[in-house]
């Protein structure tokens, strides 16, 4: 008998007399949301969860997490998908796992908070729609956001799962803020609102073993709910945590399978299972089974999102994390940024300002929206300060931050930093101590009437009330108003299939020169890639017909001038920057006066001002979004509006000419 035999018949019998468990802990599966939001920008497809959803639906997780997060505002905004339509997919397919969701408090699925009538009907259509476990935070911990969505998921009949968000001020956990009897205080009071079971949320790693097991000790003790464990990898102590916790009598842990695992995701299920195999917290479940489901996904899914995967670093862990405390997706996403603004090189003076901005606005626990406030601002303030001013650049997030929009802050907020934020704020210079949601009007009608014909049911309304810019636009692709972008459209595996066998014929030396003939006319299918070989690239159209990628050109193009300065090593080529469809517009160089430019890429959310209005020097004329953060861009001269060379919803590059003062 082979070796491969004997292994396989020893699982079997093992399997076979395995004994159930007397206390197995409970997993809830987090590959089909945070799994790849953490490693690919959660750009995964709903066609490509489909291939591994019945499986999973067999594994016996308490839940499995397929919503709410970032995947909302992904969907509709890159990957032209209905995010309704994930859940009422989903369900076709998983029929006896419960679907999990996370749920921002008042923020819902978004980066500010909305009216209380819009989270209400939000939470209603989630739980309509298939949501079976709203898995609730807020990023400052404060639960008077709470207060309408809790009721509301209640009334439903849904399971309310209650999150503290976990943050630290000193190297581990204690000290005058953030220590056990503040963990033990958010426990009882999430008990007090009715939590099924409360979710200790650990988004950038930072827990540690052994506060972990203190953690959890301390709040089985205190409260009745189930105890749930969220901890994330990317500082390479999670997995330590996890058993800790365990050992604390920790109700629930959050897995990925394998494919979806490690760096700044989650442990990954198949180690853990094995590791509590024959104690009285087996989990129970089959080994073999999750091999086949990571065998498909391996084999068919994640060739397709290797290319967003951050293959920079060799070590699959960031120590550095546990320094500044921001979420690995949040991180990156700085990095992208600067990248695209040319200021890498300023990527440590981010590092060091990180906890400087963050102790400013009171200490707040960085997770969405926070981590992308205080991460946003941190780069302006890199970017735009000089030794004569800081927060020279504020957003329109933090000016709401100052406000009291988003609650109440562990700590007070820098005073200086506060008034000068509030300076000329449209609501009031004096922030405000109630819950944020009462100073806030109704919603849902002026969305109604706003989105008008082109919403044809209640959720088409909330995704419009929620990103009325990126979700009118989305409509407009849903019901053909509009043409469905290329950048936006899947790819197949064909296709990835194709440009990997073409990059492996270059690398061999085997591109031969296109023989003479006459070319098929390009059609809709054309996809267009670059490959890079060494010191050239070559631009390949690939376009699928009849099923089948079709190989149209293979044009090689012209190489980088030498540089005259001596290089160490030669810098790996960035991607190409997707093209910015612009309106026709008069050029700057047509009109005459003073050009405000874009200070970074960003999207444009709404102009202040039109072509003919009067404007003084460093009144508001646009809005920017950079990074879904907003910043109110000043007029850099007195004058008239001569020329405006954008519209909403259009995609800016940093210098590119927004309008003119003349």
């Amino acid at each position: 008998m082979s070796e491969h035999h004997q292994v396989e018949m020893t699982t079997m019998n093992y399997d076979k007399d395995r004994p159930k468990a007397a206390n197995p802990v409970k997993i809830e599966d987090l590959t089909l949301r945070d799994g790849h939001q953490s490693l690919f920008a959660t750009r995964g497809r709903t066609e490509d969860m489909i291939p591994v959803a019945e499986l999973m639906d067999e594994v016996g997780f308490w839940a499995v997490e397929t919503w709410g997060g970032a995947t909302f505002d992904t969907m509709h905004r890159f990957l032209n998908e209905d995010p309704w339509e994930r859940i009422r997919t989903l369900k076709r397919y998983i029929k006896k796992t419960p679907f999990s969701m996370l749920l921002r408090g008042q923020n819902l699925v978004g980066y500010r908070n909305y009216a209380d009538d819009v989270a209400k009907v939000f939470v209603e259509r989630a739980a309509a729609n298939g949501m079976d476990v709203f898995r609730t935070f807020d990023a400052l911990n404060d639960y008077r956001n709470f207060e309408t969505v809790v009721p509301a998921i209640k009334a439903c009949g849904k399971h309310f799962q209650g999150c503290i968000c976990y943050t630290m001020t000193e190297p581990r956990l204690g000290g005058e803020v953030y220590n056990l009897d503040y963990y033990v205080k958010k426990g009882k009071d999430l008990e007090a609102m009715g939590a099924d079971s409360i979710c200790i949320k650990d988004m950038a790693g930072l827990i540690a073993p052994y506060d972990a097991y203190a953690i959890v000790k301390a709040l089985k003790a205190s409260v009745k709910p189930p105890i749930h464990l969220h901890s994330h990898f990317t500082s390479g102590m999670s997995a330590m945590s996890h058993l800790k916790a365990i050992e604390a009598g920790v109700d629930i842990i959050d897995t990925c399978m394998s494919p979806y695992a490690y760096r700044t995701s989650h442990p990954a299920i198949e180690p853990l299972v094995m590791t509590l195999i024959g104690t009285n917290r087996d989990t129970g479940f089959d080994i073999k089974l999750m091999a086949k489901i990571n065998e498909i996904l391996e084999r068919d899914v994640m060739p397709k999102y290797r290319h967003l995967l951050d293959d920079t670093k060799m070590s699959i862990i960031d120590i550095n994390v546990l320094l500044h405390q921001t979420p690995g997706g949040m991180l990156s996403n700085l990095v992208n940024q600067l990248r695209e603004m040319d200021a890498l090189d300023k990527i440590d003076q981010v590092y060091a300002e990180l906890p400087r901005v963050r102790k400013d606005l009171g200490q707040i626990p960085l997770v969405t929206p926070t981590s992308q406030i205080v991460g946003i601002q941190t780069v302006n303030n890199v970017l735009f300060d000089d030794e004569n001013e800081r927060y020279k650049m504020i957003t329109g997030q933090v000016k709401d931050l100052c406000y009291g929009l988003y609650g109440k802050t562990a700590v007070p907020i820098n005073a200086e930093v506060q008034k000068k934020a509030l300076k000329g704020y449209p609501r009031g210079e004096e922030p405000i101590s109630c819950r944020p949601a009462q100073v806030l009007e109704p919603e849902l009608d002026k969305a109604k009437k706003e989105v008008g014909a082109l919403a044809k049911d209640i959720d088409d309304v909330i995704l419009y009330a929620l990103y009325p810019v990126t979700g009118k636009k989305f409509l407009s692709w849903k019901y053909d108003k509009e043409p469905v972008p290329a950048d936006v459209k899947p790819i197949t595996m064909e296709q990835v299939k194709a440009k990997q066998e073409l990059v492996k014929k270059a690398l061999a030396g085997k591109l031969v020169e296109k023989k003479e003939k006459q070319a098929p006319a390009k059609g809709e299918n054309l996809r267009t890639f670059n490959v890079f070989v060494d010191d050239d690239y070559f631009e390949v159209g690939v376009e699928e017909v009849g099923g089948k990628p079709v190989v149209s050109y293979v044009q090689q193009q012209a190489a980088p001038a030498p540089t005259s300065k001596p290089a160490a090593a030669a810098p790996k080529p960035a991607p190409p920057k997707p093209a910015v469809c612009k309106p026709a517009a008069p050029a700057a160089a047509d009109v005459d006066g003073t050009a405000l430019r874009a200070p970074m890429p960003g999207m444009i959310v709404k102009y202040e001002k039109n072509v003919g209005d009067a404007v003084t020097v460093g009144e508001t004329v646009l809005v920017l979004e950079a990074m879904k953060m907003e910043n109110a861009l000043p007029s850099p001269a007195s004058g008239t509006i001569k020329a405006i060379n954008f519209k909403s919803g259009d995609a800016v590059a940093k210098n590119d000419v927004l309008c003119v003062i003349g």
